[in-house]
């Protein structure tokens, strides 16, 4: 989309959204604001009997559009953090508008008994998700947003509460780049845990990750990537442990846990990955997400880095990944509208809060 055309990478990669004028949110809401009512098609998951299957809106009245449960979530996500970052919003009253038609006290509770009746439903990565979503809402000192927190409530304990009793139990992660990772899940854990004060749920969430990372050594990090991956198992895992880690001990394991990234065949990692100009599925739609993913991991990282041998070329791959993926990701084929506005808004906007808070 031509709104992003020529922003130099130094910009992009700030996380900050001071340089984006009304066009830029425009083109960061057009496809929310489209998919988030837009039913059908749908993703239903499996069919359990012959009998008629309920439709998106009566078993998702809230959550029903683009495409699938989590993707409706996290374009909640997108224009909510729309509205709290950018003064007078160009399409401020048509997302109040959408938002508020979905987010009832009715709606919620449909919502509610869902989960109740399906435990595993949208484990882990929805659920990550909507724990982002309300974690915008405390972000955001507005009267709307303490109206939506308040009606969320009921879908935020439950969920909360799953996440205690059902993800951070688990003995072991799964490492993969879609949407069962356990490093990006914990990380949306933990980032709610710090934007809401929850004391308890933070300490959990950094030993789970502990556990479950602390002690990885030389990631096979050339097997990179599948497929269908948007997300890098190597570099999710390490912008998680840098959220777990005091700044030296993380120094220490990032050097245990990456081979020489500078050279063959590792290297290739620091390399955007090229996606077919003409695509076939929603698979290959998954590499645009994952340069922009890539991107933000790179950036954070490389942050995070400080003197060690890593920052520059982090910093360099980064910027390649953000170009790779901003210019193929506002695209009109449904299969990427329905989520990558989300990715791009994660990317622009990661140091504006929400987002590893301090």
């Amino acid at each position: 989309m031509a709104a992003f055309d020529g922003v130099d990478p130094e910009t992009v990669l700030s996380g900050r959204g001071d340089w984006m004028t009304a066009d830029h949110a425009s083109a960061l809401a057009r496809y929310p604001l489209d998919c988030l009512e837009t039913e059908y098609p749908h993703y239903v998951g499996a069919v359990g009997s012959s009998g008629t299957t309920p439709s998106p809106t009566e078993q998702h009245p809230v959550f029903y559009g683009c495409f699938d449960w989590h993707s409706a979530v996290h374009s909640h996500w997108c224009l909510i953090r729309q509205l709290r970052l950018f003064d007078d919003h160009p399409d401020e009253a048509a997302v109040v508008e959408s938002v508020t038609s979905r987010f009832t006290t009715a709606n919620v509770e449909r919502e509610v008994q869902y989960l109740d009746d399906h435990p595993s439903f949208e484990k882990p990565y929805g659920w990550g998700w909507f724990l982002r979503l309300v974690a915008e809402l405390y972000l955001w000192d507005d009267e709307q947003a303490s109206e939506w927190r308040s009606i969320l409530q009921p879908l935020e304990a439950l969920v909360a509460d799953r996440v205690t009793e059902a993800f951070l139990p688990r003995e072991r992660p799964v490492r993969v780049g879609t949407h069962h990772n356990s490093a990006f899940a914990l990380q949306c854990v933990l980032d709610y845990a710090r934007v809401t004060g929850d004391d308890e749920l933070e300490s959990a969430t950094c030993d789970r990750g502990t556990e479950w990372f602390a002690d990885d050594r030389d990631y096979p990090v050339e097997y990179e990537p599948l497929g269908s991956d948007f997300l890098s198992p190597a570099l999710v895992e390490a912008d998680l442990m840098r959220r777990v880690l005091d700044r030296e001990a993380f120094l220490t394991w990032i050097d245990g846990f990456l081979p020489e990234m500078t050279e063959p065949p590792y290297d290739g990692l620091l390399d955007p990955v090229a996606v077919p100009s003409q695509t076939d599925d929603g698979a290959e739609l998954h590499l645009i997400g994952l340069n922009l993913s890539k991107a933000w991991c790179l950036a954070g990282v490389g942050s995070t880095l400080g003197e060690h041998r890593y920052a520059e070329p982090f910093a360099r791959s980064a910027a390649r990944h953000a170009e790779a993926g901003l210019s193929r990701a506002f695209t009109d084929e449904y299969a990427g509208a329905h989520w990558l506005s989300s990715f791009v808004l994660y990317l622009l906007t990661r140091n504006e809060g929400g987002i590893v808070p301090t």
